[in-house]
């Protein structure tokens, strides 16, 4: 085979140039004004923040500044909590219609499952008529103040990817999650705090883990920051012997000095990330350890959200969450854990019973503190899991019920949204929507919407093209906005 010589080489490039130059030319032009096309009108905030948390000017004006979402990890059942079905219940034990089944899928179960009916009790509460079941009394205290959506659907039917989706609009990792998107938009008003914080309790932690606070391709300011349950929120505040707060000032400025020196140089969010991390870090040597004195709350708010004194729980991270709200963060995520109810341990039953116990009187109080504090109207609060339960039971040592996408209940509060307001409805076995239908992205759309974002227009350049929560989907629910 013939290998060119360098005399060779230098020829074919020196005709690739010549007879090529105007197509170099038009991708030039072309890269000089992308952005004066139609894409390019979406929000870059990366190119104009000085620091990732610096706080922007919504698209519009917003309903709410700060999101609280309270996500109960596992797939929280609906037939046994919000959607009493009189009409499943009288086809207990038999076969589903194949009309039903037409077309669904479901992550375990076997071709002869059965449908099963709930042994709940439910009643209707407040003026708006809804739903709760004996296992959520304390929910009846805000059956007026939230807005019920009782035809969420989703895509995806295993825990990991569902989570990922649903914090995320994308079911593998690598995407931004929902809070990032928040901040990235819009910045934190609390400069002495992350913008972004992630609260968990339960057993464990969700699956798929951190990549649910993820800020996937946005700079790493953007990610979620985890507080611990116990003991100081975030480890290594304290300066290390005979360092004091002033040899740590001048260390904090003189480094952000040479950050500077080098972000101007080379312009990566990445360094601007960097500096925020310093600096934050240095004003939460302050503001940490006041945040974490609940001591400071009185006596009837402590009992109020059933918070036990030393003790980490739900009930702690949902005051927290108003802590830090009140300071100014922009969002708040709460994870609570071992919502998976199939059957055995994990039963319809006595699990379900103390999971319930857990969250319900906190979730409650958190909305009604909000409200009394006049902290509510400015505040979206965001509650419900990854997907629902199916009708037919699945068994196990006992019986309980698999993963189902296509229609459950959540639940929001706050400004913008319509209180006491029932939005969508499902069949008379619970299989699908009748009206109402919220998609995922339709949720997401509405939430930024909320907040002064048009989904549309929040968007990330990466990899050649602009990324946006929603993808090319998502369509606002008019029908809950106030």
């Amino acid at each position: 085979m013939h290998s060119p010589s360098n005399h060779e080489q230098l020829l074919r490039r020196r005709f690739f140039l010549r007879q090529s130059a105007l197509g170099l030319g038009a991708i030039a032009f072309a890269e000089n004004f992308a952005d004066k096309s139609d894409a390019a009108e979406a929000t870059r905030p990366q190119e104009t923040a000085p620091r990732p948390m610096t706080p922007r000017v919504a698209h519009f004006p917003a309903k709410v500044k700060n999101v609280i979402y309270l996500f109960m990890a596992g797939g929280p059942s609906q037939l046994e909590l919000f959607s009493p079905k009189p009409v499943l219940n009288d086809y207990h034990n038999q076969k589903p219609p194949e009309s039903f089944m037409e077309g669904r899928r479901f992550a375990f179960l076997k071709s002869d499952a059965k449908l099963l009916g709930s042994a709940r009790s439910f009643d209707r509460y407040g003026e708006c008529g809804m739903d709760l079941s004996e296992l959520l009394p304390h929910h009846r205290k805000i059956v007026d103040d939230v807005c019920w959506m009782r035809a969420v659907s989703t895509d995806v039917f295993n825990h990991g990817p569902a989570k990922l989706f649903m914090n995320c609009g994308f079911q593998a990792p690598g995407r931004p999650s929902l809070g990032s998107w928040v901040t990235y938009g819009l910045g934190s008003e609390c400069q002495d705090l992350p913008g972004f914080v992630v609260l968990q309790s339960g057993p464990r932690g969700p699956r798929a883990g951190s990549a649910l606070w993820s800020s996937g391709f946005l700079p790493t300011g953007y990610q979620g920051v985890p507080f611990r349950s116990k003991g100081s929120p975030i480890l290594h505040l304290s300066n290390p012997a005979g360092i004091d707060r002033e040899r740590q000032q001048d260390f904090t400025s003189t480094l952000s000095q040479l950050n500077q020196m080098h972000m101007d140089q080379v312009s990566d969010p990445e360094i601007a990330t960097r500096m925020q991390a310093y600096e934050t870090a240095f004003a939460m040597q302050m503001s940490a350890p006041e945040l974490s004195r609940i001591e400071d709350e009185s006596q009837e708010t402590l009992d109020a959200y059933g918070v036990q004194e030393g003790q980490p729980s739900f009930a702690k991270n949902c005051l927290l969450a108003r802590r830090l709200v009140q300071r100014g963060v922009r969002f708040v995520q709460l994870y609570h854990t071992d919502w998976d109810h199939h059957g055995g341990k994990e039963n319809l039953e006595g699990a379900l019973d103390a999971i319930c116990k857990e969250v319900d009187q906190a979730s409650a109080a958190l909305v009604l503190d909000l409200k009394q504090r006049g902290l509510l109207d400015e505040t979206l609060v965001i509650w419900g899991g990854e997907f629902g339960r199916t009708p037919m039971g699945e068994v196990r040592a006992t019986i309980g019920r698999d993963h189902h996408v296509d229609a459950f209940t959540m639940w929001m509060a706050g400004g913008g949204i319509k209180p006491g307001y029932i939005h969508g409805a499902t069949d008379e076995l619970g299989f699908g929507p009748t009206e109402g239908r919220v998609h995922v992205h339709d949720l997401h759309a509405t939430i930024l919407h909320l907040l002064g974002l048009n989904h549309k227009r929040l968007t990330y350049r990466f990899q050649g093209r602009d990324f946006r929560l929603t993808d090319v989907h998502g369509e606002l629910v008019p029908e809950i906005l106030a």
